[in-house]
């Protein structure tokens, strides 16, 4: 295989194909980069891609994520399943590097040569997940592996946007937690389709059961009845039965028909969120780099005019509408 120096699209796209390790971690580099190369690399594996099983795992931060994703590598590893790990942290605003150190947690598989991990930043993307983590997704497809385990930062709209990336979404929720509980509130019990409640000999451990299942039950109209497994992570109890109702909720939709449907929706999703937030850069630079429509939100703070008149007049100029 090349070395580092020798890396051409060529090259990269061939040691993706074959699993290359080196090849893999540099395609994902140069992704993050958004490097020109990054794209012709990716343009070139796309038709190879859609083989993977792309698995979700969100919840509020802290309720051990990483921890029992590492459980269930060590249990799909086990039936011989090679997988990708993504974890995707929060940026420094500094360095735009990842904050948290989720692999430490997942070390144990760092030498396995069927897993490869990868923790990326948000890069100060409002939802958490970066277009990177989608880009990277389709790489680790394109290198065989059978599974992709992505973990979203906890935090934000991150639980939201993995719905658009996600085969299956893994909700994880820790009893005795109050940012479980504000979860419970927000909304995010519309996400999952397999709950996990963390740290099953917790005292409250039953009563989040039960309150977390008398919150689904309000929802009768859905085929797919979301199950909920307590786990503790850690000692890998009922690990083995969490990933089989993951496998139980594969076999339902490829039952009936709508994981080729999920999949088309999720990628009609994502192309028009990656070009939104590539029209909102090229609408920041052109305002910052044309002084008379700079000038415009000076009468707009002055209430000299409306904002709606300003945002059609920015519009006009920049993407001629």
């Amino acid at each position: 295989m090349a070395s580092q120096r020798e890396w051409t699209r060529e090259t990269l796209a061939a040691g993706v194909r074959e699993g290359d390790r080196r090849a893999l971690a540099r395609a994902i580099t140069l992704v993050e980069r958004s490097d020109p190369l990054a794209y012709e690399i990716v343009r070139d594996l796309y038709a190879e891609t859609g083989r993977a099983y792309a698995v979700g795992v969100t919840g509020p931060p802290c309720v051990g994520k990483s921890t029992l994703i590492a459980a269930l590598l060590r249990h799909v590893r086990g039936l011989e399943r090679t997988a990708g790990v993504i974890t995707v942290d929060p940026s420094s605003p500094f360095s735009r590097g990842a904050l948290l150190g989720d692999r430490i947690r997942l070390a144990d598989h760092f030498l396995d040569p069927g897993v490869f991990i990868r923790s990326m930043g948000t890069r100060g993307h409002l939802g958490g997940l970066a277009e990177a983590t989608l880009q990277a997704l389709l790489l680790l497809d394109a290198a065989g592996k059978d599974l992709v385990f992505v973990e979203t930062v906890g935090a934000g709209q991150g639980e939201i946007e993995v719905i658009s990336i996600a085969d299956t979404v893994l909700l994880v929720l820790m009893p005795g937690s109050g940012d479980s509980i504000q979860a419970l509130k927000a909304g995010i019990m519309e996400i999952p389709d397999v709950i996990a409640i963390n740290k099953l000999d917790h005292p409250a451990a039953k009563t989040m059961l039960n309150e977390v299942r008398s919150i689904l039950e309000l929802d009768r109209d859905s085929s797919w009845r979301v199950p909920i497994v307590l786990t503790e992570a850690l000692r890998g109890e009922n690990v083995p039965e969490l990933w089989e109702k993951i496998e139980e909720h594969r076999a339902f939709l490829e039952s009936e028909g709508r994981l080729e449907e999920r999949r088309r929706r999720n990628l009609a999703t994502e192309v028009l969120a990656v070009a939104s937030a590539r029209a909102k850069a090229h609408l920041e630079r052109a305002v910052a780099d044309d002084p008379e429509l700079a000038r415009l939100l000076d009468p707009v703070q002055e209430r000299k005019l409306d904002p709606l008149t300003a945002v059609r007049e920015i519009l006009e100029k920049v993407f001629k509408l």
